[in-house]
């Protein structure tokens, strides 16, 4: 069992769980469904627990709990192997990354993500409020208005040739561009 967890806390490739992922999309084709993504589970938990039927919200959510069983296990998942199985080797940035945000003032690359943006004491700062609880809200109404999230979209709709799901993606990936080479320095430098 030792080895195991040895085994399984150690820093992994990328191509592993990109793998693991695109293998998802045939057993969800073989099971039956067409959708996937983390977006539609939040869909599904507010048609559950919303009183007032609106058109968006008044469908058979219990069909699709399959996707909430699955967003449960990401959460656990996420838990264990962050409790449980961390690493003690520190995650691998490129030199040139580090010198990029220490630029922007981050410093910290202990952890998962930098402690100088995301943790709880800097979420009442001016900058955590803008980058966490703004960049949250742009993320969901960016999520809801392209109608799913980059994984529905970039994994399950790719893979069904679907063109509003590349115009989708494209739109991710243009608006990440954006965000990280423009508006982030200036938003680091404001703040």
């Amino acid at each position: 069992m030792e080895k195991f967890l040895e085994f399984i806390s150690q820093p992994w490739s990328w191509y592993a769980g990109g793998i693991g992922i695109g293998l998802m999309v045939p057993v969800l084709l073989l099971a039956g469904n067409k959708h996937f993504g983390m977006s539609s589970s939040l869909r599904h938990i507010c048609a559950a627990c919303i009183p007032i039927k609106t058109a968006y919200f008044n469908y058979d959510w219990k069909e699709h709990s399959w996707n909430l069983m699955l967003a449960t296990g990401v959460v656990i998942g996420g838990f264990i192997a962050t409790k449980f199985l961390s690493s003690p080797q520190s995650i691998a940035i490129s030199a040139n990354t580090k010198a990029a945000l220490a630029g922007l003032g981050i410093n910290d690359f202990s952890g998962y993500v930098p402690a100088e943006l995301f943790s709880l004491k800097n979420l009442l700062t001016l900058k955590g409020l803008a980058l966490m609880v703004a960049g949250g809200f742009l993320v969901g109404f960016g999520t809801r208005y392209a109608n799913g999230c980059t994984s529905g979209h970039s994994i399950m709709g790719l893979s069904l040739l679907n063109l509003g799901s590349l115009v989708a993606t494209l739109g991710f990936f243009a608006g990440g561009l954006l965000m990280t080479y423009l508006f982030l320095p200036v938003i680091f430098k404001l703040l």
